[in-house]
């Protein structure tokens, strides 16, 4: 033991603190029975993927469904990964759809929460404490292998088909003297702090995995790195440390973490931690040739978050979309539940697919259709104008510009028993409003064919004479449809069907000529609604220009 005590003291000899003193700094934290704490814990590389922001959604609304709490820790000590203002560009990515921390990092400087730092390179002497009480302990132990023994190692390792890494007889250190070491050390050695796996081949553990269920595997032993050459942990030993101090009850990740898990219990078990439950997410897959692949940031846009934000998707349509991914019977409960805020959805962990969630662009952009159809004027006005500040400047000043004029353009047919579904997201909506800003509009007009252009310039002239600006919407069609009738056009288009070589077509034909000399299109919302919102002098300006049009 003094042996031990001496190495601790060689290789430590700075770090006076001791595990004791961290419980007591990092105490329980005071949250009633169940409350779940959770964390998002990305490296800053600077990408948000998709995937990420599935699993920080998870580690959320489950915190938040138990009183809980969900903070952003950032593991950096890999720093040839790091990118400049990684930490800001993942705040933003979570902020952007609304999934906000309760504790973490706000941004490379900044932090809330008493459990900080809540940046792994800043706690280095934390992790150095507890890895001197395993050495303490014998359980760690200084290794000098070069990249040349290392390499020789893994060479024969392959040759003979053995499990890769350093163990029993490929430990070369593992029994390393206090004089040795100290020699080396003073020879300018560099070493690395492994931990003395207790582990045994012919034993299993067993843990239960709160999405796959009962998980068996072999138990390690391999004496895995603790600390690296320059004294930084690596992710294995720091995650462990860090759940423990920060208290986190669910490590909600990545399933490609599972094979990890005998290594994590392990070092939970050796450093005295109660281990946390254990969440393992399959990974988000695309279709692709028929067959399923994970979604990739290298062949995908859509695999980054901010493909989402520039696309302008609403917070809240993804929100919705990532709870159809995370619990099957929430479409169920949603149609049920129409007007429903999605936290009175019962989110369960339990109830989270074991195999992977397959992406679909296609519902995403059909849930967020729906979403914003079912937003107020107000709502569609002030997100269209956040989104068009940061992503569409002409778009956004054309939206300040006349605040009132914008809005009454979004509350066309919205608020009714069928709103139109025509806006999709945010960036669909300088096309949708172009027909009504003179800087949008190419003025051309997209005619059906089945009238003439001499039918079409009667149609318009004789609109201009029964055309009301101050009419009322009810008056409207039986307006167009009685003109119609006058000229020649069935007052339906079921009486044309029968006896179409009695007229010259029918009355939808006639309203959609007006509706392409004043919108330029054959499809929009309420044709009546948006002459109001043009006013008379730009409705006959629009018809006169058709009919120039049509002349030429």
């Amino acid at each position: 033991m003094d042996s031990f005590n001496e190495m601790a003291e060689l290789l430590f000899a700075d770090i006076t603190k001791t595990p004791a003193d961290y419980e007591e700094e990092y105490p329980p934290r005071n949250l009633e029975e169940g409350a779940i704490v959770t964390r998002f814990a990305p490296s800053p590389t600077g990408f948000l993927h998709f995937g990420g922001l599935f699993a920080a959604f998870i580690e959320k609304t489950a915190a938040k469904t138990t009183n809980g709490i969900f903070y952003l820790r950032i593991e950096d000590t890999d720093k040839k990964r790091e990118v400049e203002n990684g930490v800001s560009l993942i705040v933003k990515g979570l902020n952007d759809f609304g999934i906000e921390i309760d504790e973490g990092m706000l941004s490379e400087t900044e932090e809330k929460g008493a459990y900080g730092p809540y940046t792994q390179s800043k706690r280095t002497p934390i992790y150095q404490a507890y890895v001197k009480s395993l050495v303490q302990k014998g359980l760690a132990y200084p290794c000098f292998m070069s990249e040349d023994e290392l390499n020789e190692v893994r060479q024969r390792q392959e040759a003979d088909k053995l499990l890769p890494g350093i163990y029993g007889e490929f430990a070369k250190y593992r029994d390393i003297t206090v004089e040795e070491a100290k020699q080396r050390i003073e020879n300018g050695e560099e070493y690395v702090v492994r931990l003395k796996s207790p582990g045994s081949a012919d034993k299993r553990i067993k843990f239960k995995d709160a999405i796959k269920g009962e998980i068996e595997m072999p138990e390690n032993i391999l004496d895995v790195v603790l600390l690296k050459k320059d004294g930084t942990p690596t992710y294995h030993f720091a995650h462990a440390v860090d759940d423990h101090l920060m208290r986190t009850t669910h490590v909600i990740r990545g399933d490609e973490w599972i094979s990890s898990v005998p290594i994590h219990l392990q070092l939970f078990y050796l450093l005295g931690f109660k281990a946390p439950k254990y969440v393992h997410i399959s990974p988000i897959m695309k279709e692709e040739n028929g067959g399923k692949r994970k979604l990739s940031k290298r062949k995908d846009p859509e695999a980054a978050v901010s493909y989402y934000s520039e696309q302008g998707f609403p917070k809240g349509a993804i929100w919705e979309y990532l709870m159809t991914l995370a619990n099957s019977n929430y479409e169920d409960w949603r149609l049920a539940n129409k007007d429903a805020d999605i936290e009175e959805f019962k989110f369960a962990l339990n109830k989270m697919s074991k195999a992977g969630a397959l992406f679909d662009l296609v519902k995403l952009t059909d849930i967020s259709k729906n979403y914003i159809s079912t937003l107020n004027a107000e709502e569609v006005y002030e997100m269209v104008t956040e989104w068009a500040q940061a992503n569409n400047e002409k778009l956004y000043d054309l939206l300040v510009n006349d605040e009132e004029y914008a809005k009454a353009i979004f509350a066309i047919e919205r608020g009714n028993a069928k709103p139109r579904k025509d806006i999709g997201t945010w960036s669909d909506v300088e096309n949708y409003v172009s027909y009504f800003y003179r800087e949008l509009w190419d003025r051309k007009r997209d005619f059906a064919e089945n009238l003439t252009n001499e039918d079409m310039i009667e149609i318009l002239e004789r609109y201009k004479e029964v055309y009301d600006e101050n009419g009322a919407a009810e008056d409207w069609f039986p307006t167009v449809r009685d003109m119609a009738v006058e000229m020649g056009y069935a007052k339906a288009p079921k009486e044309y069907k029968k006896n179409p070589d009695d007229y010259k077509g029918h009355v939808g034909d006639v309203a959609g000529v007006i509706r392409v000399a004043v919108t330029g299109r054959r499809n929009t919302p309420d044709l009546y609604e948006i002459m109001q919102v043009l006013g008379g002098e730009v409705v006959t300006k629009r018809i006169d220009e058709a009919i120039d049009l049509l002349r030429a």
